[in-house]
């Protein structure tokens, strides 16, 4: 079987040929874990699941070394939590289990390696070290900087020049750089921030180099694919490739893939907007299915617009799946369906011919290799209903993150949704009760 995927860097559809057909190697940007992740941070996760699921399918189970990482330094962890006063690790180690029972109960298959950018502090100093005796760095005033002109194709992903870049504003301006496009490796870390040591003083890594050392380290020098969403291309993307590049003399991916936005009622649909739709809200809602079906209806590279419009439709079709799911022994699958997923992961393709073989198990219920057709085809997008539970389970770790989100809502005086919070537990049977000593709860 053959795949083809659009190549961010190329701008077209190419045919994917391993480096290596026994250990392809693909890296997706994961979330920055400070507040409870939205659907928009998913839409990546749920896109590039399908993709990991496409390659095993292709080259077999054990042949594919994916890595998904977890951001859990960075500037947006450290003012999140000085706000609610609590320290990063804790605010990371909230909202990891939040992630985390998200990514189970939305059936997203674990990554070979799900790394934490603090364990690659020693590989990100090693990596800062080379690029300033390459001469590709420099410090000033604690920062360690990359100097973006020195490297020649900077741009070659985003397709931005240099004088672009700087016109358009798309970098800050600080005193302790050369020129206003070079980006920060490493900086000092300011009192009460979360600090290692390092040849340039106590400090933090910049966001950007956080991702290169975690692929050198764990997938090696260049690589088949790197995924993540639109918004990373510039400047996440494109400072990896420079840095990297640079370190290692050599190409840093084949491949790059976007997903496009999420957006709602025409616009981008992000947390600084107020207009983003929390996981566990829509989980509380809908069977998991309904919410990624929705996520498939559209072409990845596409903007999705989300909406409980689509969400109902999503779940009107669902429903009609109830009387066809079942356990089959045939694992043949539907040549059309696979042909849909290997042509750039066509999803909308692939769920209209599951559409067409339940219309055709409608006229033959017994056709077993319809039934298979259809069930396997679930499972290689990782669609399974639960119609006997729609809610997720309540279980001690979910409550107390429920009742972290409750506070949090209360401590930015949103009252609204903590009563929302609380009604939403009581309705499942859990009472909270509100002490000086903090809150705690109990099964009705």
């Amino acid at each position: 079987m053959n795949i083809n995927l659009y190549n961010t860097l190329t701008k077209k559809k190419e045919k994917f040929i391993p480096i290596n057909p026994s250990e392809v190697k693909m890296y997706a940007c994961g979330p920055t874990l400070y507040s409870d992740p939205h659907i928009g941070n998913f839409r990546p996760i749920i896109v590039f699941d399908i993709l990991f699921r496409v390659l095993r399918l292709t080259f077999g189970e054990n042949n594919i070394n994916y890595v998904r990482n977890i951001t859990d330094i960075d500037d947006k962890i450290i003012d999140k939590a000085h706000e609610l006063k609590i320290s990063t690790d804790k605010l990371v180690d909230t909202t990891q289990k939040i992630y985390q029972q998200n990514l189970n109960a939305l059936s997203i298959l674990p990554p070979t390696h799900e790394p934490k950018a603090t364990d690659y502090i020693s590989k990100m100093i090693e990596m800062i070290t080379s690029l300033i005796e390459k001469k590709y760095a420099y410090v000033s005033e604690g920062h360690v900087l990359f100097e973006a002109k020195k490297f020649k194709d900077y741009g070659s992903l985003s397709k931005f020049s240099l004088k672009d870049i700087i016109s358009g504003a798309r970098v800050e301006v600080a005193d302790y750089k050369k020129n206003p496009e070079d980006f920060v490796l490493w900086k000092p870390s300011k009192i009460n921030e979360p600090h290692w040591d390092s040849p340039w003083g106590n400090g933090r890594p910049g966001w950007h180099i956080e991702c290169s050392a975690m692929i050198s380290e764990l997938l090696g020098e260049t690589i088949d694919i790197h995924a993540g969403g639109i918004d990373l291309i510039f400047p996440h993307h494109e400072n990896e490739i420079a840095q990297s590049t640079c370190c290692h003399d050599k190409k840093m991916s084949n491949f790059w893939l976007h997903n496009g936005f999420i957006n709602f009622k025409g616009e981008k649909m992000s947390k600084s907007l107020g207009n983003t739709s929390i996981v566990n809200d829509l989980l509380s809602e809908y069977d998991p299915t309904v919410i990624k079906y929705s996520l498939l209806t559209t072409h990845y590279r596409q903007p999705l617009d989300f909406s409980s419009d689509l969400l109902n439709y999503s779940e009107n079709i669902i429903n009609k799946w109830e009387d066809y799911i079942l356990d089959v022994n045939n694992q043949e699958l539907d040549s059309e369906f696979v042909d849909a997923l290997l042509d750039d992961l066509n999803t909308p393709k692939a769920l209209m011919r599951l559409q067409q073989i339940i219309a055709n198990i409608k006229k033959d219920k017994k056709n077993e290799y319809l039934l298979a057709h259809f069930n396997n085809g679930l499972r290689v997008l990782g669609l399974k209903p639960n119609f006997s539970k729609k809610d997720l389970n309540l279980d001690k770790e979910f409550i107390e993150n429920m009742i972290f989100r409750r506070q949090e809502a209360k401590n930015k005086k949103d009252f609204e949704l903590a009563d929302k919070i609380r009604d939403e537990l009581y309705s499942k049977g859990i009472i909270l009760e509100d002490t000086k000593n903090g809150t705690t709860w109990k099964k009705t």
